[in-house]
């Protein structure tokens, strides 16, 4: 089942969040390709929702996925990646973005928190002067090592 309802565009999801701040509600913004869904995926989109009310998931379109991670990429088209987040129960939203860096989407939803996995610093997310421009906050997450799609694709070559 497509859960339609869950998935906007960032000028839509904009107005939708206009709501959630009338009601006070924190709202937290994570992304990614999230090509392959791996456990990884999962314990980070849950720790990233425990940040706040509602989460919102940007990700990346099949154009900025092939020129992040290269032409073989994405394995899974962008509608199917965005209905597979859009399926977990600890997503609230997805949008999907083209540009290969998610600082346009942040610009225009400002988010509470943004949250990115423990493998990145801080000072080193080119979303990081954005998001300190309107006064929001930056997390890093718990990183689950090893659970990559790179990893994925390695372990199917490997063994098929």
């Amino acid at each position: 089942m497509i859960i339609k309802e869950k998935i906007y565009t960032r000028e839509e999801l904009n107005k939708i969040l206009k709501q959630n701040r009338k009601q006070d509600e924190t709202i937290v913004f994570t992304n990614g390709c999230f090509d392959i869904l791996h456990v990884g995926h999962t314990r980070y989109l849950t720790e990233a929702r425990s940040k706040g009310d509602v989460l919102i998931v940007g990700l990346n379109n099949d154009s900025s996925v092939k020129a992040l991670k290269g032409e073989k990429r994405p394995i899974v088209p962008e509608k199917e990646r965005a209905e597979m987040l859009a399926n977990l129960e600890v997503v609230d939203y997805v949008t999907i973005f083209s540009e290969t860096t998610a600082k346009s989407t942040i610009n225009i939803l400002q988010p509470d928190i943004y949250v990115k996995g423990g493998d990145y610093k801080i000072e080193d997310l080119p979303e990081a002067e954005v998001v300190a421009k309107y006064g929001g906050k930056i997390e890093l997450v718990s990183e689950v090592k090893g659970a990559s799609t790179t990893n994925i694709v390695k372990q199917i070559l490997n063994r098929y």
